[in-house]
């Protein structure tokens, strides 16, 4: 199972939220290049970039820190926020991404969605999948919708989708122990690639995780505030 630190990006600062609330914000660095050059010395190979700027004004705002982690590490950088539109993700690969997540815009525009699966392929395009309640949640999760979280992965599984991020926006940055049920009721209704995304507390979450099949796991505030070490992580590697 891949071990995907995130970065989030607010004012091209490295910052966590609790639940996804803007107004609950922790910065911790400056600059989010520093942070990916400790993951990839640390013998880290993946990252979960977001852009929660783009997330909450619809268009992609920090392309320029991720041209600066893509063209200064190797890390494998996934981007998603505020991807919307062919000319954004257009920017975001050029700027170095490898894989771009599409959370909003598969709820809202699905046929532009559908146009990236087929224009980039299923290797390079990713399913955010955000859910509150079990209902997906859109727009830096500041709106819900009415779709249900499991049904609509397995639909986008239907349409070519691989991977996909799900997130419960109740366990994100809380530290409270990753969604596991949620998890394993996706893994038994659609085959995909699934990353599970916010509640990793401690390490032995990661190796539930990897029990359950899940291909890949993100882990934010575990490894800001030193719950998760860089010495455990080598070790379940």
């Amino acid at each position: 199972m891949r071990i995907i630190p995130a970065i989030d990006i607010i004012d091209g600062k490295c910052v966590r939220l609790s639940q996804g609330d803007y107004n609950q914000k922790t910065v911790y660095n400056e600059d989010p290049l520093e942070v990916a050059k400790e993951f990839e010395a640390n013998g880290i190979k993946h990252l979960h970039l977001v852009d929660l700027d783009g997330a909450k004004s619809s268009h992609v705002v920090n392309w320029k820190v991720l041209e600066r982690i893509a063209g200064q590490t190797g890390l494998h950088v996934d981007f998603g926020g505020g991807v919307k539109t062919d000319e954004d993700i257009k920017v975001v690969f050029e700027s170095g991404a490898k894989q771009v997540t599409g959370g909003s815009i598969a709820v809202k525009d699905a046929a532009t969605f559908e146009g990236w699966i087929s224009t980039y392929g299923t290797d390079k395009i990713i399913l955010g999948a955000d859910a509150k309640d079990g209902i997906i949640a859109t727009h830096g999760w500041l709106e819900s919708s009415e779709l249900e979280v499991v049904e609509f992965i397995k639909e986008w599984n239907k349409k070519g989708i691989e991977y996909v991020i799900c997130t419960d926006i109740a366990k994100d940055g809380m530290l409270a122990g990753t969604s596991n049920e949620l998890y394993e009721q996706i893994l038994k209704t659609a085959p995909v690639k699934l990353i599970a995304s916010g509640g990793v507390a401690v390490v032995e979450d990661l190796y539930r995780l990897r029990e359950m099949n899940c291909e890949g796991a993100i882990v934010g505030k575990a490894f800001y505030e030193g719950r998760i070490t860089f010495k455990q992580l080598r070790e379940f590697v």
